[in-house]
């Protein structure tokens, strides 16, 4: 049985972080396609078809920020489908409903922490997780809590960032991230900080093989995978969660 990682158990506080995301909800939308290239947006809708959803599937979208993974599913789902995104910062929170309404699409939002989340057990065909895993207060009950709103055979989805493999490639994003993401993040939000936070938390967290050990302690998995996005810059993480 793979040995538990303690570091990789206990996130940050969780009041830190909704204080974090709060003081930045204005501006994260901008700052993110700026730093990112739009690329985000695209790894968000490769997601959702690795994920296999179709119309008529009830999907959850956990940590959903401003919405955008959310709606994604919600555009693939259609009306028949049902889509609910939930945050524990009302301040990102705030500006889902606009997003949802101009993109056409019906998406459920409300207050919910990751780590206790109000459902019944099985609930939802899909549960996702964009760029949040990591900043849960515990990464490994956050995981058992989306597999356990999931219903077997359905799958936990999560997206997040990565360590880079090839070491010139690695060296120059560290470099992007550490120097110039910040500067971007501050220079739209005003909380160069924040951002700086961000990008240690991202370079301290499990990716790949690492992450899907993570998920396996969790339990309840009957296979996880894990795809490499820009050589792991980001990963896309699929959990199957076991059948009755």
């Amino acid at each position: 049985m793979a040995q538990s990682n303690p570091r990789f158990e206990q996130g940050p506080p969780a009041e830190d972080i909704r204080n974090l995301f709060g003081s930045i909800a204005h501006g994260y939308d901008k700052a993110n396609d700026w730093m990112t290239g739009g690329l985000a947006r695209g790894w968000r809708k490769k997601l959702v078809k690795q994920s296999g959803a179709k119309p008529g599937d009830h999907v959850l979208d956990c940590a959903t920020g401003t919405g955008d993974l959310a709606i994604e599913f919600a555009k693939v789902i259609g009306s028949e489908g049902k889509a609910v995104g939930t945050d524990f910062c009302k301040e990102m929170l705030d500006f889902a409903p606009e997003k949802a309404k101009a993109a056409g699409v019906v998406v459920d939002f409300s207050l919910a922490d990751a780590t206790q989340l109000p459902f019944e057990d099985n609930q939802f065909d899909i549960v996702s997780i964009a760029y949040g895993i990591r900043n849960v207060s515990n990464p490994k009950t956050a995981i058992s809590e989306l597999r356990r709103v999931c219903k077997p055979g359905g799958k936990v989805m999560i997206l997040e960032t990565g360590d880079q493999q090839n070491p010139v490639i690695r060296s120059a994003f560290n470099w992007y991230f550490k120097n110039i993401v910040p500067r971007i993040g501050g220079l739209i939000t005003g909380k160069k900080s924040a951002y700086e936070y961000l990008q240690n938390s991202s370079s301290q967290f499990p990716s790949g093989k690492e992450f899907l050990k993570l998920m396996q302690e969790a339990g309840g998995f009957e296979v996880t995978e894990c795809t490499a996005l820009m050589g792991g810059a980001s990963f896309i993480y699929k959990g199957t969660v076991k059948s009755a």
